[in-house]
């Protein structure tokens, strides 16, 4: 007993150490490294700077690619579901600089510095880095006006592109929004990426508009989704106005004019 007494005395830190090593060789190799990911992000977080606005607006029109490659990927999918579809003629769009918001509607409206004698018309829709930023409601000779799509008053149709599960959507923050499914028991699930709708008669059909972030399928009277919007609508300073010839009467079940 003194013996290994001794002997502990003598190696025993040096057993302990080999014992930890092979310890966390065992968890990295059975975790993958996520263990160690994770600490080595916790511990990074503080000394990590906040992206810029450039960034931000390259991750935005990153993720409206990706959006639109989902999207068209589902339309090819549900090509015999969707005989209605109209693809609108593409012309090349004005582009047009953001030259003043309200302070009190900083989210809600924009004025352009681009009006009639650039070709604009009320109703032609706006889109930006991420996707659909709104659509012209107002327009003097220079300068037009823009109902975001993150106004409470906006309505947008919209629809999941996987699941092609429709509904409407209205303006809720600067980056969210509200949808309202037609279905009571729609399938959708967070990750979904939500485009405008082909029954749409204010916005073509399949322009990116968001992700689902989560879903209330108890809501009343309908289940609900919150969208992340894509559009960095508090951070745009340049958008595109294209044309757009609405369809159907102008009263609109789905999206209300303003």
């Amino acid at each position: 007993m003194y013996t290994l007494r001794r002997w502990w005395d003598r190696h025993g830190l040096q057993v302990a150490l080999v014992g930890l090593t092979i310890c966390a060789a065992l968890v990295v190799r059975y975790t993958q490294g996520s263990a160690v990911m994770e600490l080595y992000q916790w511990a990074a977080r503080p000394f990590a700077s906040s992206p810029t606005q450039q960034e931000q607006l390259t991750n935005a029109r990153t993720l409206e690619l990706q959006n639109k490659v989902e999207e068209l990927e589902s339309q090819n999918e549900k090509l015999k579901e969707l005989l209605n579809y109209v693809s609108p003629n593409k012309k090349e769009g004005i582009l047009a600089p953001i030259v003043g918001r309200s302070a009190d509607h900083w989210w809600q409206q924009v004025t352009l510095g681009r009006g009639r004698e650039d070709g604009i018309k009320e109703n032609y829709i706006v889109t930006g880095p991420g996707g659909v930023v709104g659509r012209v409601i107002r327009v003097t000779a220079h300068t037009s006006r823009v109902l975001l799509i993150s106004d409470p008053s906006s309505r947008v149709g919209v629809t999941i592109s996987r699941s092609r599960q429709m509904g409407v959507m209205r303006g809720q923050s600067a980056s969210r929004a509200v949808m309202e499914f037609f279905e009571k028991v729609p399938d959708v699930k967070k990750g979904d990426v939500v485009a405008t709708s082909s029954y749409s008669q204010l916005f073509p059909p399949g322009l990116p508009i968001g992700r689902v972030e989560s879903v209330n399928l108890n809501k009343s009277p309908a289940p609900e989704a919150v969208i992340e919007l894509t559009a960095p609508m508090s951070l745009l300073e340049w958008v595109v106005v294209d044309p757009y010839q609405k369809v159907g009467s102008s009263e609109d079940s789905d999206e209300l004019q303003n």
